[in-house]
């Protein structure tokens, strides 16, 4: 619990946090078009791949340019946000549809 605790303090006096939710927020912008885009294709077809993989070249840029590199604790948000913002941007072409 210690070494836990000793960890958050260090993240926020690395001032981390507000890069990490900079990041969180591209990594979800960047994925709502390819969200969108993979659900008006075909299911496991060529361009389905690519719309999920496609923006990961884009995601591993940002991670390095804004220096948070690749912490265990950043993980969980920047996966988190690819995610939501595949699934969000299929939700996007479903109500456009419906």
């Amino acid at each position: 619990m210690e070494r836990a605790a000793k960890r958050r303090r260090s993240l926020r006096e690395k001032k981390i946090v507000p890069k990490l939710w900079v990041v969180t927020l591209l990594v979800f912008l960047i994925n709502l078009p390819f969200g969108y885009w993979r659900a008006g294709v075909a299911k496991f077809s060529r361009p389905w791949f690519i719309a999920i993989h496609a923006p990961i070249p884009f995601v591993i840029a940002i991670r390095l340019l804004s220096g948070l590199g690749y912490t265990w604790a950043s993980l969980p948000f920047t996966v988190g946000a690819y995610f939501l913002g595949q699934f969000l941007g299929g939700r996007l072409r479903a109500g456009r549809k419906g």
